[in-house]
């Protein structure tokens, strides 16, 4: 009977320790599993540093094709210094139309008087309210440089977003785009300060 309680008792105590690797856990930290781990799913908002993590490289990375520098969006003598490199072509206002009715006219309209479809003043009554128009009368864009405007895009101001996902290239042609809607050859710097 002895040689049988041994077998049972190794028998049980190979069920019991066997066990352990299908039970189910009660700290990640312990014993983390492959189901519980973590994954960030595309588009989903981060927080790092109690802020949201826009998904861009760190602050000061350089691509290795080169890149922008950067500076402080707040700061109008830079950004009214700044030259349009691209000249208003056929194929730059082609192009800057193309990028603007992609990422600008749904706020600012497809003729840039701010009545875009998500703006209170669209047709369909969208739920932002305010939408500065960048052309006709009321035109916030006649009184701004090419770099004011370019910076805007860049890093976005107030309510409006950073649009740095777009090229630089494309984003000069956007700007040569929106003087084409004024009726407006590029500005290089605007007297006075203007905000």
């Amino acid at each position: 009977m002895s040689r049988g309680r041994a077998t049972l008792a190794a028998l049980v105590a190979l069920c019991a320790g066997g066990s352990l690797g299908c039970w189910e856990q009660w700290s990640e930290d312990w014993f983390p599993q492959m189901k519980w781990q973590k994954a960030v799913q595309a588009y989903e908002r981060t927080m790092h540093d109690g802020k949201v993590d826009p998904f861009l490289p760190p602050e000061g990375t350089v691509p290795v094709s080169g890149g922008e520098a950067h500076f402080d969006v707040n700061d109008d003598a830079t950004a009214n210094a700044l030259v349009n490199p691209r000249p208003a072509s056929l194929a730059s206002l082609e192009n800057g139309r193309e990028q603007y009715e992609t990422f600008c006219a749904t706020c600012h309209g497809s003729e840039g008087l701010g009545n875009g479809p998500v703006s209170m003043t669209g047709p369909i009554q969208g739920p932002f309210a305010a939408v500065l128009p960048v052309a006709g009368p009321a035109s916030i864009a006649r009184a701004r440089s090419d770099g004011h405007i370019y910076t805007t895009i860049r890093y976005g101001r107030r309510r409006m977003p950073s649009y740095q996902r777009i090229h630089a290239d494309d984003r000069w042609d956007i700007v040569n785009y929106i003087r084409y809607l004024n009726g407006q050859q590029g500005v290089a710097a605007v007297a006075g300060g203007a905000q």
